[in-house]
């Protein structure tokens, strides 16, 4: 309790608690909380699942030129293609801590929507390069905007949304990596295609490229004038729902926002096992995705298909991902044990894997369906994504765990290309073995947070029962961490 009072500090408290404290006490009937939240929901879950479909579609494009005529046209040999794959990840390592800071200091929605016209402008950039070298600039690039996405759209998640609405508000924006890998292969299809019948003065990835790209800018602009920072600016609120959209999450004890570093915050962060085995999950899971991502469209065709055929079979793919992360986050929020239930995916995915690494080449459909079941593997990194929004409170915190968890995000998957070695290829039988060992470890993961996250539970609980303990008035609005606040709940 002491550590608690040292730092309820309502001079550097969360903004929440200044806007609450200048008005009326603020009293929502369930009725008026619905339609509040379906009010929000309108306005706020399209863009967020917009942008995010655009961010995968963005980052994979490279994989659908690989089949277009990429590697050719700019002379990649050997492992050039891995490392362009992997160069993309060198400007999100780069820029994720920075950005992490600036996502907190700086208005969120501005900063967001500038790094999203940026990325779309990049992009087109790609479709001039004529060199290993410039690819490996511009992907350089593309990543280290791209970085401000998944900590920025975590952080307006636990603005304006309760904790038992978090995870399938997570699932339904990050499933849109599903529909982007959807829109994607019916693009590139129909480019490549297209440019084949009638051929232009660009090659077919090129204008891929700028199609997708500018589309990308375009959407910014319009993120940047139509989502709010929080609350206290929603212009689609009226003052009163303000006020209301900053009282229903109360129960989150966390609050909007506050600006201030923390150092305190920031030691807790380097020091909480919790925040470590978020780290060595987005670490080891990611792996596989790096290597997925960028070779996906090439693993289609070692299992016997043709380059254009390649671009459609990659389709049902984004479609069971999308199932799988709603599903997921649905049933997560709904019996109230994300983690659980979340390690289905990885089951899945676990099964998946051991049919394309088992199953010999006269099975070819079966090995397709192997890969159709790991792009379910995305359930726990989406579970804990949602969990850094409902689990890790104090802003200072809150954006450290953030920048390290995409820190380690970025080193899985610059290593994630690499271990498809192009003297392995066509059938790259080692890298599919990594990833199998992978999802092992990671789900290993996830059952110790599961157990974890219980046992913090018990000792608060026991914390509080203890002789003369008081709840701290106002704490929800403290910018008090999950740690010190014994009244906040872990979930599961």
């Amino acid at each position: 309790v002491g550590s608690v009072l040292k730092h309820a500090d309502a001079a550097d408290a969360d903004e929440a608690l200044r806007a609450l404290a200048s008005g009326e006490a603020i009293t929502m009937t369930p009725e008026e909380e619905k339609k509040l939240l379906r009010k929000i929901d309108f306005h706020i879950m399209p863009l967020l699942c917009l942008v995010y479909g655009l961010n995968y579609l963005d980052k994979t494009t490279l994989s659908y030129a690989s089949v277009m005529g990429l590697k050719t046209d700019i002379g990649l040999i050997g492992q050039d293609y891995s490392w362009v794959g992997s160069m993309f990840y060198f400007g999100y390592l780069a820029f994720e801590w920075p950005t992490n800071r600036l996502l907190q200091r700086l208005p969120l929605a501005k900063w967001s929507a500038f790094n999203i016209i940026m990325w779309g402008l990049v992009l087109c950039c790609l479709g001039s390069v004529k060199n290993f070298g410039g690819a490996m600039a511009v992907r350089f690039f593309l990543g280290l905007f791209e970085a401000a996405v998944s900590p920025g759209f975590a952080l307006f998640t636990s603005q304006w949304y309760t904790i038992r609405e978090q995870g399938l508000r997570v699932g339904i924006w990050f499933s849109c990596n599903g529909w982007g890998q959807v829109l994607g292969g019916l693009v590139s299809y129909g480019i490549a295609v297209g440019t084949e019948a009638h051929p232009l003065s660009i090659k077919a990835w090129q204008l891929m490229f700028l199609v997708i790209g500018l589309f990308t800018s375009a959407v910014g602009v319009l993120f940047l004038f139509v989502m709010p920072d929080s609350q206290l600016n929603a212009r689609f609120l009226t003052e009163r729902e303000r006020l209301m959209a900053i009282e229903r999450i109360r129960i989150n004890q966390q609050g909007v926002g506050n600006k201030h570093f923390k150092m305190y915050q920031f030691r807790e962060a380097l020091t909480d096992p919790m925040v470590w085995a978020f780290v060595l999950y987005s670490f080891v899971a990611d792996i596989p995705n790096g290597g997925l991502t960028n070779f996906f469209s090439q693993l289609i065709v070692s299992f016997g298909f043709t380059n254009q055929q390649s671009l459609l079979l990659g389709i049902p793919g984004g479609v069971i991902e999308v199932i799988a992360l709603v599903l997921a986050g649905y049933l997560g929020d709904r019996y109230r044990n994300r983690l659980l239930v979340s390690t289905s995916g990885l089951l899945l995915a676990i099964l998946g894997m051991l049919l394309i690494t088992c199953l010999d080449d006269s099975h070819s459909v079966g090995k397709l369906i192997g890969y159709y079941f790991t792009q379910a593997s995305p359930t726990p990194f989406v579970a804990l994504l949602s969990l850094i929004s409902t689990n890790v409170a104090g802003w200072t915190k809150k954006t450290t765990v953030a920048a390290m968890y995409f820190i380690a995000y970025c080193i899985g998957n610059i290593i994630g290309p690499q271990v498809f070695q192009d003297k392995d290829k066509p059938g790259y039988r080692p890298a599919k073995i990594t990833i199998l060992v992978c999802y092992c470890l990671a789900l290993a993961d996830i059952v110790f947070l599961y157990f974890w996250y219980r046992r913090q539970n018990r000792k608060k609980e026991e914390a509080k029962a203890q002789p003369g303990y008081q709840k701290l008035q106002g704490g929800e609005f403290y910018d008090l961490t999950d740690r010190e606040n014994p009244e906040f709940v872990y979930s599961l």
